[in-house]
């Protein structure tokens, strides 16, 4: 349509839809994002209560849908793609959250409703067992006509299993809906359905917007996991792997200078633990107690890693070890006992 077209168009409208759409082009342009609801079937009071409820974080707004469509086109930049979902009983709503926030919010504002006779089931329809809390009489017969398993039991009418009494899609007749009512079942629920949502110059589709929000969470937590793990093995330093690096070399650097006896301080301590623990072995296997030194005699050897043991998990039994025998170290001993212990050792050692 030409601009002069558009402007013929809207000169021939009557001031008061002139009016009407320049309000909705306001509605439309002061929110980043827009979308169209149904809001068939929704009882006038319950919708008021839903726009109240949605105060603050969307808006709806009911117009006539010749004059939403016509809004739209004026605005434009995309968002006449959302006159294809204008029809039947919609309105416009707006909000300054994103799309999915939006659809969650709708999702989570809508409420059990009954249903009526005529209207069309939504999804199995389910009489639950158990008691229906109904005096025996009529109504077991009508429950049995809608294919209840139902009998009279205990002075009671009773569900004897889950009955399924209509499939999704079939047309609710006046006796089910009858005895849906009558039990308090509620098989359908009313809110505002979203049909679609235009923003940031994207039209997004519901089935687009239903996502597991736990499960997305849990992917994106994966997902950055394992970009840490490659970060470390490929040793590719970041902000955030840096210090892990860091300490991972520390850690193979400290190995390495066990396994060659470098006499270096900050490994002295482990490499005296080493040694100590080497001298155990030797002593454990000796059988001539009177050759060792009195502290030595009886010690048994000391237990073997297992082949299953991580090195870190290698490392910390170490620390645990050296810290034993730092403690053992520290504590006094008979002037006696050390030396008798030194005699022992050089008899051993030359």
């Amino acid at each position: 349509m030409s601009q002069s077209e558009s402007v013929r168009k809207t000169e021939t409208i009557p001031q008061w839809k002139r009016e009407e759409v320049d309000d909705i082009v306001d509605f439309i342009e002061s929110y980043a994002s827009v979308g169209v609801v149904g809001v068939g079937g929704i009882p006038s009071r319950q919708l008021q209560d839903m726009r109240r409820g949605l105060h603050g974080q969307a808006e709806v707004r009911v117009s006539r849908n010749t004059l939403v469509e016509r809004a739209l086109e004026e605005v434009n930049e995309g968002y006449e793609q959302l006159t294809d979902l204008v029809s039947g009983q919609v309105a416009l709503i707006g909000t300054n959250d994103n799309p999915f926030g939006l659809y969650k919010e709708l999702e989570a504002s809508k409420t059990p409703a009954p249903i009526n006779a005529g209207e069309v089931a939504p999804n199995d329809i389910v009489i639950p067992e158990g008691d229906t809390g109904i005096d025996p009489g009529p109504f077991v017969g009508e429950l049995q006509t809608v294919g209840a398993a139902a009998r009279i039991m205990d002075g009671s009418i009773k569900v004897t299993e889950d009955s399924t009494v209509l499939e999704a899609g079939e047309e609710v007749s006046a006796d089910l809906a009858n005895v849906l009512s009558e039990l308090g079942i509620e098989p359908k629920e009313v809110g505002l359905d979203l049909r679609g949502v235009y923003s940031e110059g994207v039209l997004f589709d519901p089935e687009e917007l239903a996502i597991d929000i736990d499960e997305y969470r849990a992917d994106i937590e994966a997902g950055a996991a394992a970009a840490r793990n490659l970060s470390i093995n490929a040793v590719y330093p970041t902000a955030t792997t840096a210090g892990s690096l860091l300490g991972k070399g520390a850690g193979e650097a400290k190995a390495l200078g066990l396994f060659a006896a470098i006499e270096d301080e900050d490994l002295m301590p482990d490499l005296v633990a080493k040694a100590d623990a080497q001298l155990r072995a030797v002593a454990a296997l000796i059988d001539d107690e009177d050759a060792l030194p009195e502290e030595l005699r009886g010690v048994e050897a000391p237990a073997e890693p297992a082949e299953s043991e991580s090195a870190d998990e290698a490392e910390a039994d170490e620390s645990s070890d050296e810290s034993d025998e730092a403690a053992e170290a520290d504590a006094p001993d008979d002037d006696d006992d050390d030396d008798d212990g030194a005699e022992g050792l050089g008899a051993m050692f030359g």
